[in-house]
């Protein structure tokens, strides 16, 4: 049985439609990536299968228990980490870590060597006793992530989880990411960094109108936009890309009708045009970020 399933999940905001009959499964001791463009309604799916928003319609279930008819089970299989930091400023990073796993039921004598461990994990343990407050940006998420993982969920949902990290910081967390998996844990990730998805991801479904348009692993879901793509720099700046079938003569002829490109590459297809085939959307419009 899939550990997170939804079958045509529906979700409105008075006259707007943001989920529109929304079908997904996802595999225990997995990754799974919801992405799509801005407002598509990505964290409205995890709100809903973490028991924060009711669906209008269609069903949901976690690690085996209804979302609407078992919320309190499915609360105690899952974790969450949401798009901005919740760590309590006025206490410092060990005392945010004690007291989260004292609510988590962590084992009263387990406690201090959990806690030393996720301080350790993510590059905290010079700052566990100032104020998080204080904390960078990058320090208060990545406090926050450690806080998600204490109790070792059934099911961790990752709600964009290193934006505004710095690359090694995201690093960090993609490693850890990894180390849960092989650990049994199944991570439910949207993200606005395409690199994030395609290398973490066993699947990637794409939500646009409401609806999921295409769900595949990243190998196959490129393989949707052709075996090659032209990339053609023009002289205004302009950068416009062709799929091709990948034989030769294919690449030939598309090559041949751009003479007026200054600068012609073959490269292998990205999610970039994934998103761009499916959504009609370029990447800045579809995350609001290049990919880092």
């Amino acid at each position: 049985m899939p550990v997170v399933e939804t079958s045509n999940l529906q979700k409105s905001f008075g006259d707007h439609r943001v989920l529109d009959g929304v079908d997904i499964s996802v595999a225990e001791g997995t990754v799974f990536a919801l992405l799509g463009p801005n407002g598509a309604g990505k964290t409205t799916v995890v709100n809903i299968l973490s028991t924060l928003v009711r669906a209008d319609g269609g069903s949901a279930s976690v690690a085996g228990h209804d979302v609407a008819r078992e919320p309190v089970a499915v609360r105690a299989a899952i974790s969450v980490t949401g798009q901005f930091s919740a760590v309590d400023a006025l206490l410092t990073g060990r005392e945010n870590l004690t007291m989260m796993a004292r609510l988590s039921r962590v084992p009263r004598h387990e406690i201090g060597a959990v806690v030393e461990k996720a301080l350790a994990r993510f590059d905290l343990v010079d700052a566990a006793d100032r104020r998080s407050g204080s904390y960078s940006g990058g320090m208060a998420r990545r406090l926050d992530i450690a806080i998600s993982m204490l109790a070792m969920p059934r099911v961790l949902f990752l709600d964009e989880p290193t934006t505004g990290l710095d690359p090694r910081s995201r690093q960090g967390v993609w490693e850890f990411v990894r180390e849960l998996v092989g650990e049994g844990v199944t991570v439910f990730l949207t993200t606005q960094y395409l690199e994030e998805a395609d290398r973490l991801a066993d699947r990637i479904a794409l939500l646009d109108g409401g609806r999921i348009v295409a769900d595949d692993a990243p190998a196959a879901l490129k393989r949707l936009v052709g075996s090659d793509i032209v990339e053609a720099t023009f002289a205004d700046g302009r950068v416009a890309c062709y799929p091709t079938d990948g034989s030769l003569d294919d690449i030939k002829r598309t090559i041949l009708g751009l003479e007026d490109a200054t600068h012609v590459t073959v490269r292998n297809p990205s999610l970039d045009d994934v998103f761009l085939t499916l959504t009609g959307k370029s990447p800045k419009q579809v995350t609001g970020k290049v990919a880092a």
